[in-house]
């Protein structure tokens, strides 16, 4: 099984992570975007919501499968569980009650299906950090600012200079090397840089350069995210990604400019993810196309 053995091996899924113990950092966004590409690509998706209590990305989900109903339109829809909180007084047994639940929902899906797009809570938790460990791909979106910067690292009041590493850095550092000792993976780490600025200024590029420093001394790539775009926010009533058809029909409204940046963009960030899709995916994905 997946929380056992090697992620790596032949007929396993590639485990997709979205991590940041930070809220409101563009997680469960990212994970849904993530979700509906790698199916417009012909891949086979699972996806599971580890934060039982917010449930954002569930939510999301259940919008765009209630839309695809309403409006008629066929919408890629990935086969999906949440995880439900324990309900006893016990805090061991809450734990074990969620993990039987995860690993029910790793075992069911991890042959059959090429990608596993995990969401977890924005609070530190025992299966938020068993997911970082089964990571092929940790993805982390962090707001362009140094409010959220401190999640990853600090920084010197004057000079802006990285001084240290912040609790999830060394969580995530962590289960990176508990990965390594398991089935010898490296975990390819990305933080994606969300509402970003259209514009620039001052503090975009301190905070580029203080993840440039933090890049290289935890292994992670950063890269651009989404840019601040209302657009993405009026999305999520019906379900909808900027992958999706820009039109009417789908969109429930007529589609504009900030439509197509939003997609442009959202190309742009998982063109850099770069997951490896498999080539059964991409046949019948073209065969769809046809």
């Amino acid at each position: 099984m997946l929380l056992q053995a090697s992620q790596g091996q032949t007929g396993t899924a590639h485990v997709v992570v979205l991590g940041n113990e930070k809220g409101g950092s563009g997680k469960s966004t990212t994970a849904i975007h993530i979700a509906v590409a790698l199916l417009k690509a012909g891949q086979r998706v699972a996806t599971i919501d580890l934060d039982s209590r917010q449930q954002s990305f569930t939510r999301y989900i259940a919008n765009r499968q209630a839309w695809a109903k309403r409006s008629g339109v066929d919408l890629e829809l990935p086969h999906h569980r949440c995880i439900a909180l324990g309900a006893s007084m016990q805090i061991a047994d809450n734990e074990n009650s969620e993990f039987l639940q995860f690993q029910e929902a790793v075992a069911a899906v991890e042959r059959t299906f090429d990608f596993i797009v995990i969401d977890t809570p924005g609070t530190d938790s025992y299966l938020m950090r068993l997911a970082h460990s089964m990571a092929d791909t940790l993805v982390t979106p962090l707001n362009d600012s140094f409010l959220d910067f401190d999640v990853l690292g600090s920084v010197d009041p004057a000079t802006f200079a990285v001084t240290g590493e912040s609790h999830y850095s060394e969580m995530a550092r962590e289960a990176r090397r508990k990965r390594r000792q398991l089935d010898g993976a490296t975990t390819d780490w990305i933080v994606v840089r969300n509402r970003l600025s259209m514009l620039g200024s001052r503090n975009k590029q301190l905070v580029a350069e203080g993840l440039h420093q933090l890049a290289f001394r935890l292994g992670f790539r950063a890269i651009d995210g989404f840019a601040e775009r209302v657009v993405y926010r009026e999305l999520f009533p019906r379900g909808l990604t900027a992958l999706d058809s820009l039109d009417e029909a789908t969109l429930g409204t007529r589609p504009n400019m900030a439509h197509v940046t939003a997609r442009e963009e959202v190309t742009s960030l998982l063109r850099q993810l770069r997951l490896p899709l498999d080539e059964r995916g991409r046949r019948r994905a073209a065969a769809r196309a046809e």
